[in-house]
């Protein structure tokens, strides 16, 4: 008898040990509730040099409650049950190394094209299977940047066009052969002249003549919302402009708020060429293109943003602290704010130790809030590692790891592509916690996101390198979110705004910094009580602004930022 209680008793141990040993190593993700910008996905490492990671003109679909994400040149697409966590599906059905793919949902089938000379329409039942069958061998119409559109009718659309010179086109395709009804319709072009977010470069600086392209189209209230991309996709200034019309052909008149997608600064900037889906809760979302462009200009990552119609059905998309965590809803919202996790920025340029460097990638860049800048160890050998001052103790609840891809030799998705490493925490620098033990991880995340169940409190934090899949270790950003232990900055109050008179587009401001103030998220717009665009900077006081209509007058506000919150401007002021 007593054999059978100790041998009750020893079972009982083994079994409580194993459940507990085996919580321990539930991924930290598992109660993820936020995201942050970039989208961590498994990027694709391009196939030509240099070696370097890819995605860009995504399209997102609603199909059954689930989301598929199409990008080019990815080799596959994403699947998702909660707009968190990603699988990748691969398949040799598909043009898979054609650029800006389109997909449709009607009729519960999907279907599917990418840019090409003569390309093909493909459709499935099922898109997790990898399984697609041919509707269309040879579309009639050569083009680039194809989007689909089916109305309320069942009638399906087709809008296309890339290019500096010529205008966007729309057509009527039959939806049994996928043929054109009729001829195409020239839908409008970029005005550089007028609209200075359609103009060149970083910061629609340039004269040379931009890009339009990347089409999508949006039926809201029985109206036609057709958002297009400009300038060009190696911009932070890439965003999205929109139009809108009765008929799905036009004619389309220019939207009031424009751009309804931009994000022109922060850590990695631009949100041009996109799609705008529902989730299954009817929520309106908008997945863009953002852009590095150090290594070749091609060189992309996606962005998820909250998009929203007013009451007057005006459209825009929030982009502001839109890389900072947010969280994904369960439910219908009504406003950006619902989506704020009160998490700040802790990091930007704070004390740093690292195991070696090289010269052209000195430490300063691990917190300096660019992923065009990166930090590299002279080595990928396992204890390379770097350490971050908060400089006082704070509340920490959620982590952000952007990889860089230094001297990598890696092509296509062969291979095991993973980062492998120890992450601690500490209140003094001498005594370290482990905050998340990633030394056996096997996936691919190069901008590895840790929400923590719940916060914890430290002054310093330190990663050691355990596996790189190529190249070097390198950092281009590790970014902390929480909260500090002080007072929200002092809000500003004054703003000097100086619109040129020789071109309108280009608006000066300049505010006066308090020294507790880590940044500013300047709000403005054509109306004053809807301040939908966003332009963030870091510990400045003035920024100058070229992308607005030069039509048109706009109401300006600015919200100062630290570590412990926002404190948002009171006053609003109004530039003819």
């Amino acid at each position: 008898m007593k054999n059978l209680i100790f041998s009750a008793v020893t079972v009982f141990i083994f079994i409580s040990a194993f459940i507990s040993c085996q919580s321990n190593i539930i991924p930290e993700n598992f109660q993820q509730t936020t995201i942050c910008n970039p989208v961590n996905l498994n990027y694709r490492f391009c196939l030509d040099k240099p070696s370097r990671r890819e995605a860009a003109d995504p399209t997102m679909i609603n199909f059954k409650d689930e989301y598929y994400l199409f990008a080019s040149k990815s080799g596959g697409y994403w699947h998702s049950v909660d707009l968190i966590n990603w699988d990748l599906i691969t398949t040799k059905d598909l043009p898979l190394e054609d650029y800006a793919p389109t997909a449709v949902v009607m009729n519960d089938t999907v279907y599917f094209m990418a840019s090409a000379d003569k390309p093909a329409v493909y459709k499935t039942t099922d898109p997790k299977t990898g399984k697609w069958q041919i509707v269309n061998p040879e579309f009639p119409i050569g083009m680039i940047d194809p989007c689909f559109f089916v109305d309320d009718d069942n009638r399906l659309y087709f809008y296309y066009g890339c290019s500096p010179v010529n205008p966007l086109y729309a057509v009527e395709l039959d939806p049994k052969t996928f043929n054109p009804i009729g001829k195409p319709v020239e839908l409008f072009n970029s005005n550089k002249e007028k609209y200075g977010w359609e103009r060149f470069g970083d910061y629609n600086e340039s004269k040379e003549s931009s890009w339009l392209e990347g089409s999508w189209m949006t039926k809201y209230n029985n109206k036609y919302y057709l958002q297009y991309a400009i300038p060009g996709t190696q911009f932070k200034s890439y965003c999205d402009g929109l139009y809108v019309s009765d008929k799905p052909l036009g004619e389309f008149k220019l939207a009031k708020h424009n751009p309804i997608s931009a994000k022109p600064e922060g850590f990695i900037g631009g949100a041009g060429h996109s799609s705008t889906f529902q989730d299954k809760y009817g929520n309106y979302w908008h997945i863009s293109t953002m852009s590095i462009s150090v290594k070749h200009m091609f060189e992309r990552r996606l962005g998820l943003f909250p998009m929203f119609f007013d009451k007057d059905g005006d459209l825009y998309t929030y982009t502001g602290f839109g890389d900072f965590p947010y969280k994904v809803p369960t439910k219908k919202i009504s406003s950006p704010e619902e989506l704020s996790t009160g998490w700040m920025l802790l990091s930007y340029n704070k004390p740093v130790e690292v195991s070696s460097e090289l010269a052209d990638h000195p430490k300063k860049f691990i917190t300096d809030e660019n992923i065009r800048n990166y930090w590299s160890a002279k080595t990928a050998n396992k204890g390379e590692w770097f350490s971050i001052d908060l400089e006082k103790e704070c509340s920490i609840n959620a982590v952000q790891i952007n990889y860089a891809e230094n001297e990598t030799q890696i092509f296509g998705r062969e291979g095991n592509i993973f980062y492998q490493y120890l992450l601690e925490y500490s209140s003094d620098n001498k005594n370290w916690q482990v905050l998340t033990d990633k030394t056996q991880n096997t996936t691919d995340v190069p901008h590895d996101y840790i929400e923590l169940n719940k916060p914890v409190k430290a002054r310093y934090l330190r990663l050691t390198n355990y596996n790189m899949p190529s190249g070097t270790f390198a950092i281009a950003g590790f970014r902390v979110f929480g909260n500090g232990s002080g007072k929200a900055p002092y809000p500003v109050e004054k703003l000097e705004i100086e619109r040129l008179s020789e071109d309108r587009c280009i608006v000066n401001l300049k505010w006066n910094k308090s020294p507790n103030t880590t940044g500013f998220n300047i709000r403005y717009g054509t109306d004053k009580n809807k301040l939908y665009h966003n332009y963030q900077v870091l510990d400045a006081d003035s920024v100058t602004i070229r992308s607005l209509n030069s039509l048109t007058k706009y109401f300006f506000t600015i919200d100062a930022f630290n570590e412990n919150g926002v404190s948002k401007g009171k006053i609003i002021f109004e530039v003819e």
